[in-house]
């Protein structure tokens, strides 16, 4: 059984996707995000669902999220 969480916010879309196996194990794999941003948006739940027993980061994890936002420049040549 797998379910998707999509959240959106001011960023690209994340994607939290829970995978349930038949022995009750819950796997839990984040995308689109960077750095620990990942561990940030699922702490609550991983509090909920109980102990963590392993994390295996992705090579994601290792990136440092962009915090540059895109800003467009203009200034009049023509002023003195």
């Amino acid at each position: 059984m797998v379910y998707h969480v999509m959240l959106r916010g001011m960023m690209k879309k994340q994607t939290i996707k829970f995978t349930i196996g038949q022995d009750g194990t819950v796997t839990e794999e984040v995308i689109g995000t960077e750095g620990t941003q990942c561990i940030n948006l699922t702490e609550h739940i991983e509090n909920r669902l109980g102990h963590v027993q392993w994390r295996k980061e992705t090579p994601d994890y290792y990136q440092q999220p962009n915090l540059n936002k895109d800003v467009t420049l203009q200034y009049d040549q023509n002023k003195n």
